[in-house]
């Protein structure tokens, strides 16, 4: 669980390092927010493919 979690964040943190500079104060904060958007679209784009499978 904890990979998923490094692998996750590792991408926030590149998503966000591309908006925000890396010496900003409220980096993390938004760092966890693009994390759990990430969380959110993986999960979303995972209940759609399983309607699209469904006849």
């Amino acid at each position: 669980m904890s990979v998923i979690f490094r692998i996750l964040f590792l991408l926030a943190g590149a998503i966000t390092a591309l908006f925000v500079a890396r010496d900003a104060l409220n980096f993390t904060i938004i760092q966890t927010f693009v994390a759990v958007l990430l969380v959110t679209a993986i999960v979303g784009a995972g209940s759609l493919w399983s309607l699209r499978r469904k006849p």
